[in-house]
Order: C-alpha cells, then structure tokens, then sequence
C-alpha cells in the first residue's frame, strides 16, 4: 500500500515536473536571431548605451513608426512598402523589444521611452516628424507629441494604449506580474502562449501564420527580452491621459472593431480629448490593423499624411 501511494505522489510530482522541463527554454544568442531576422535594410546605432536596431527608407516629410508590446520593427513591413513611396519612413524596435534587446538600466517606463526617443531623433538629424504608433507605441508617440508639440507635424493612434483601462490587462502580462509565474517565465516559454495571444489580436485568425508565429517567439526569445519583458510588466502603471488635452495636432485615431486588448470604445474616448481628430474603425481586425489588414489601413494613413 505505502510503495502505491509512493508511486502515485511521483506520478502526481512528477508529471508536472516533466511537463514544466519540457518548456524550458533558453535565451537565443542576439547573434543568432539578428542573422535570422535582420532585414536588408536593417541599421544599427548606438544610443544610451543600447544598439538600436531600426530601417530608414524613402524620401520627404519623416515618418516614424512604433510598434507595440511583444512586436517589432516587422510589424510595419507592408505598411513601408506605400509609405516610403512618398516619405521618409524610420521605424525601429523599441528598448525591451526585437534586435535591439534590453534596456541597460531595466527603465520600461514611458515617461524613459520619450526621452530615449528624443534621443533617437536627434541622432537622425530629425527635427519635424509625423508619429504613427499601435498600442504601447501609440502611448509612447501621444506622450512624446505632448511634450514636443512643435516638433510634430501629424499624430496617428492605432489601437493606442494610454487612456484608463476598460478591461483586464492582457494576459501575457498579467503573467509576467506574477510574482512565481513571472520568475518561471524567465526560462519556462511555452511557444502556444505566443499563437495564443496572436489568435487575440487578431480578428481573422487564418492570418496567424507559423511563420508568423516563429518571428514573434524567435524575437521573444532573444537573450535579455524575456527579462525586459517582465521588467516592463512590473513597471505598468495606469495612463490617466494627463497631456492629451496639450496636444493641437491633426490626429488620426485608427481601431480595429473586434480589440480584445484595447476596446474599441477608447476611440472616442481619445477623440473626446483630441479635438482635432477623426476616427476610422475597421469591422474586419483587431488590436493589429497595421499588420492584419495593412492595405486598407495604410490607405487611410497615407490619405491623412498628405
């Protein structure tokens, strides 16, 4: 009797044990995701002490694209395809995010993103610069717009975090701030957690490709993301929008119907505050219009530009 219950408490321990080793996965040297991701067009430059990886394509009025939490530079891929057909187009992976890797000082904060972003320009010897930015890089180009509103020609918000939020932080957060399960996440990372979340941002989930999925979990797993990751979520703090009502631009404010992450009410909410906006909402995506349905929402971005 006693040697069955032994049995049974190993199964019990054991299997989830085994279960949880099978997920461990370690960082991907930076060398090796950079060979495998780099794009063509791919640059380096080195600011506050971090190698910024970014693209800089086209001719005319600048245009800068941020992307949001988990994402990408490659977010943008069909949107520069038009843009740069009449603009100067620079995007770039954010500190935390793609090749450009984790932060030096562990600093998630938006308030850090502005000034590593005024930073950033600096170093292009760009003065006046249209901002288009989803969720996180939403946040991140209305708070830099709010305090440099004269260096910025143009605003566009897609599916742009920074309002008060009307549901549950989304998961992989949510997660990330446990304090057991955020340390776990550090090395236990499930490649289902990443289709997961895709299958949410997006409304038509026939687009969520495995090469889709393989970039985002690739990038993910870059030594020193996953950290950031959990820096960043640790970091979150609630956006009243306190500095919206300074912003006097043209604002275009771009959602997708079917938001899971960000409703589709916080268009008109940020309307409200942005007297000098207009919304478009798309009833075929989701928290992702830039990248699920790039043609139809870079039209209207284009249209708005010029």
């Amino acid at each position: 009797m006693k040697k069955k219950l032994l049995i049974a408490l190993g199964i019990v321990v054991g299997f989830p044990t085994l279960l949880l080793l099978s997920q461990l996965r370690f960082d991907i040297p930076a060398a090796e995701v950079e060979a495998r991701y780099k794009l063509k067009e791919s640059q380096f430059m080195e600011v506050s002490g971090m190698r910024v990886h970014y693209t800089d394509e086209g001719k005319g009025e600048a245009v800068l694209l941020l992307h949001g939490t988990g994402a990408s530079l490659h977010t943008w891929q069909a949107w520069v395809e038009v843009l740069k057909k009449n603009f100067r187009v620079i995007r770039l992976d954010l500190p935390g995010f793609g090749l450009t890797g984790p932060a030096p000082d562990r600093n998630y904060r938006v308030d850090n993103y502005v000034k590593f972003l005024r930073q950033f320009l600096a170093v292009l010897k760009i003065k006046q610069v249209s901002i288009a930015g989803n969720s996180l890089g939403g946040q991140i180009a209305w708070h830099y717009t709010a305090n440099y509103s004269d260096d910025v020609n143009k605003l566009i918000l897609i599916d742009s975090a920074g309002l008060p939020r009307l549901n549950e932080i989304p998961m992989p957060i949510r997660l990330a701030r446990m304090p057991v399960v955020g340390a776990l996440a550090r090395y236990i990372s499930p490649r289902f957690l990443v289709r997961n979340s895709l299958w949410e941002v997006y409304f038509d989930r026939s687009k969520v490709t495995e090469e889709l999925i393989d970039r985002y979990y690739t990038l993910a797993l870059r030594e020193g993301n996953r950290q950031a990751f959990i820096d960043r979520a640790m970091q979150l703090e609630e956006d009243t929008g306190a500095g919206l009502e300074r912003i006097g631009i043209p604002t275009l404010i771009l959602w997708g119907r079917y938001d899971q992450w960000i409703p589709v009410e916080q268009a008109e909410n940020f309307r409200k505050k942005l007297p000098w906006s207009q919304v478009v909402i798309y009833d075929n995506a989701g928290h992702v219009p830039h990248e699920e349905i790039p043609e139809q929402s870079v039209a209207d971005a284009v249209k708005f530009l010029q």
